[in-house]
């Protein structure tokens, strides 16, 4: 797995890597049971610290990405389509939170952004 951490990022460390990992996980890159690299081996290659490499393991885990053994390492777990679909259902109320913010400072009526949704919607058919 291929974790790029940017220094210009505002997003601290630790979010960069749980970030690139939950989106390998959900976008099928990385497999039920696919193992991680090591916390010391990805902040070694990364040169930072292993707390914050820990922390985004950590986290992973909490929310069920990854599952950890001891002494063997941590490895994707397997999926849970309830909390993927709940996942893409929270990036996609993001995603159009945005976009009815940009069509009113367009100066779009709800009415007119409500047609956008149909007309696109109809458009998938």
């Amino acid at each position: 797995m291929n974790v790029i951490i940017s220094n210009a990022s505002d997003k601290p460390i630790y979010e960069q890597i749980y970030g690139q990992i939950k989106g390998a996980i959900l976008r099928g890159e990385a497999k039920e049971g696919d193992p991680l690299p090591s916390i010391r081996a990805l902040a070694k290659e990364l040169r930072i610290s292993v707390i914050t490499t820990k922390r985004a393991f950590d986290d992973l885990e909490r929310d069920g990405f990854i599952c950890s053994v001891q002494g063997k390492g941590s490895f994707v777990a397997p999926r849970n389509t309830e909390l993927i679909r709940e996942e893409h259902l929270r990036q996609a109320e993001e995603r159009f939170a945005e976009a009815i913010d940009l069509a009113r400072t367009g100066g779009l009526s709800d009415e007119e952004i409500k047609e956008v949704f149909r007309l696109l919607l109809k458009g998938e058919e």
